[in-house]
């Protein structure tokens, strides 16, 4: 169990306002991406079907963040998929993804227009190229929340997502959302891509000047 002070007031100082300079290893997702060879293995009343689909993902940096002396650094995301060829938006996310130095912890969040939100962790080292992160339903502070209806129907127990960050410039993901169907059968909603960047980030509020 995590040990706290007893002063959960005191910001730290000083804090370097530069968050591009802080992401650890969220520093090579920084930016503007897209994804052309998507694969997501969605469940169907017939069994697994599989969907080809591409995608854009904007990653901003945000000022530093503190809850009294905790410190996050971390960037904004919207992500918008599409089936190739169709201008109907297949699937839509936005949250933060948020490294703290201190603990050398990665957190995302996210929340999705079908009424559910999820927090995910790991302790991962500053200059790691690839890191997985897990969120589980029984969790009080990483965890998942559902609407009633998905939670009768689509149950979801686990979200991991895997990040890879490679040596060509580009990165990569694959999501493991484990449901179950009805409360009784188990399925592996699966999901991955590559991403390439295509707009370099730019400096959070704070450390360009502008006001947040």
């Amino acid at each position: 169990m995590t040990e706290f002070s007893t002063d959960i007031y005191t910001e730290p100082h000083p804090i370097d306002v530069n968050t591009l300079n802080n992401l650890g290893p969220l520093a090579p997702m920084a930016g503007i991406w897209k994804g052309e060879r998507g694969l997501d293995i969605k469940p169907k009343a017939d069994g697994a079907r599989k969907q080809a689909y591409v995608e854009r993902i904007e990653l901003y940096p945000i000022d530093p963040v503190t809850n009294g002396p905790q410190l996050f650094y971390g960037l904004r995301y919207l992500i918008i998929v599409n089936k190739p060829d169709n201008v109907k938006t297949y699937h839509e996310q936005v949250g933060y993804w948020l490294w703290e130095p201190k603990t050398r912890t990665v957190i995302q969040t996210l929340g999705i227009p079908r009424g559910q939100i999820a927090m995910a962790s790991a302790v991962v080292e500053p200059d790691a190229k690839e890191f997985e992160l897990v969120a589980r339903l029984e969790s009080d502070t990483y965890g998942i929340r559902s609407n009633p209806f998905l939670e009768y129907g689509f149950k979801t127990t686990e979200y991991r997502i895997k990040v890879t960050i490679n040596d060509d410039g580009t990165w990569g993901y694959e999501e493991d959302t484990v449901m179950l169907l009805r409360g009784e059968e188990e399925f592996h909603h699966r999901d991955r891509n590559i991403l390439h960047r295509v707009a370099d980030p730019v400096p959070n509020p704070l450390a360009s000047g502008v006001p947040a």
